[in-house]
């Protein structure tokens, strides 16, 4: 894919003509894709596609299109070179731009991961086998994802990263309402150790959830957050949270933080670390990331994501494509797996949590529900699933002043999303003991 990415990048930069600056942006993917039910595989396949960007600038302004590749070198040259035409005939038309900003100077690198993925049966074997006399439902994909950039200044970036993601859930046929527990493994390397460790946990829960559902009354409990919910909770926060541009226009929910020198617990140490994710380390004007952004150092505001826009509108030099994260990382904490429960003494564990929006967005306040596999917590053992709540807790309580521990052990979490291709977003977070959470019905 890369050479035939630079091929293509080489006939159409020769296509400019005077001022005219040409970018060029590449994204595809190779992946196997199945899908379970009732423990079989009720859906298989594989995806390989691939598409252009071109982008013509001449002085301030600029015009754009994307459009699928096909592979063979005499249609795409010649569909990218109808693309281009009709982009030269927009410009005229087209307003100028005054934050319109693109890599001037040539900085080429290439990051091409290592392909230690398993044979996609090998997997499956597996995910069959930790099925057997239970009724499993899930996803699992995997595969190569690929990103390029080129200009006509004759700069030449490449990109790639071979990784798998699983999520199941085990239905528990017998439990009251319909309950299930959700898991996920991903990686580089599939690992039949790890996958067995997910399984176990699993089917302990599994069996909990047959045991009548507990309610507990609204008010604040001591809650355990497993890397799953957290790292819903936090990448909430994406939403605005480390933006240059909210910052400075006051629409982020870190406000306080930024405005009344609200801090964090000490030791929450977020960043935005590309370097050991899946997204490039390169935006789609030709600015190479940094391998690391510190969010929040030791519960302190650090530093935003700085797209292009808003450093040439702020003056800032540029660290991020979009100023929202795609690798998300939340460092570890001293918390082992063993004294999780026994930290957590009497409380909620929980595994999942979704539909989260900000019910105060200045004040940091985030709602949301409870999922999959929670459970109500007595002398430090699960005893019963506890039934769907709502939650209402703002981030300077469950990550400060409220945060009782982070765990050891983290869990990396890629995107399961595949709109149009697989995504490259990802975290890498612990779980979370926090005591006083507050559930409001």
């Amino acid at each position: 894919m890369r050479d035939y990415f630079y091929s293509l990048a080489d006939d159409l930069a020769g296509r400019c003509t005077g001022p005219e600056v040409l970018l060029l942006g590449f994204s595809g993917e190779d992946s196997d894709f199945v899908r379970f039910n009732r423990s079989l595989v009720r859906q298989g396949g594989a995806v390989r596609q691939q598409y252009l960007s071109l982008e013509l600038i001449d002085g301030d302004r600029h015009a754009k299109e994307i459009f699928t590749l096909c592979g063979e070198k005499t249609a795409d040259l010649a569909k990218a070179e109808a693309v281009l035409a009709s982009l030269r005939e927009q410009l005229p038309a087209t307003p100028a731009d005054p934050f319109l900003l693109y890599a001037a100077e040539v900085h080429s690198t290439e990051q091409i991961g290592e392909n230690c993925l398993a044979p996609t049966e090998d997997c499956l074997a597996a995910v069959l086998k930790a099925g057997e006399g239970k009724d499993l439902v899930g996803l699992f994909a995997q595969g190569g994802v690929y990103a390029g950039f080129a200009n006509s200044l004759g700069q030449r970036n490449w990109f790639s990263s071979h990784s798998f993601h699983l999520e199941w859930c085990f239905f528990a046929k017998n439990a009251h309402n319909d309950k299930a527990v959700k898991t996920s493994y991903a990686g580089f390397e599939w690992s039949p150790e790890a996958f067995a460790r997910k399984v176990a946990d699993a089917t302990e829960q599994l069996a909990i959830l047959a045991r009548p559902p507990k309610t507990i009354d609204p008010g604040a409990y001591r809650v355990y957050l497993a890397p799953t919910a957290l790292a819903e909770f936090v990448g909430l926060l994406g939403w605005g949270g480390f933006s240059l541009k909210s910052h400075r226009t006051k629409t982020t929910p870190l406000l306080r933080m930024i405005e009344s020198g609200a801090t964090l617990h000490e030791s929450v140490h977020l960043a935005e670390n590309t370097r050991e994710g899946l997204a490039p380390n390169f935006t789609s004007a030709g600015f190479i990331k940094p391998g690391r952004v510190e969010l929040i150092r030791a519960g302190r505001y650090g530093e935003c994501l700085i797209s292009p826009r808003s450093a040439k509108e702020f003056n800032q030099p540029v660290n991020a494509g979009m100023e929202v994260p795609t690798s998300l990382d939340l460092a570890a904490g001293e918390l082992s797996d063993e004294k999780i429960l026994s930290t957590l003494s009497e409380g909620v564990y929980a595994n999942q949590l979704w539909y989260l929006n900000y019910s105060d967005m200045p004040a940091g306040r985030i709602t949301g529900m409870t999922r999959f596999g929670t459970f109500w917590v007595e002398g430090g053992k699960i005893v019963a699933p506890l039934n769907v709540m709502r939650f209402d807790e703002t981030v300077y309580n469950a990550l400060g002043t409220n945060l009782v521990a982070l765990s050891h052990r983290r869990d990396f979490l890629p995107s399961s999303e595949t709109y149009d291709q697989r995504s490259v977003h990802s975290s890498r977070m612990p779980g979370a003991v926090i005591r006083d959470f507050r559930f409001t019905l």
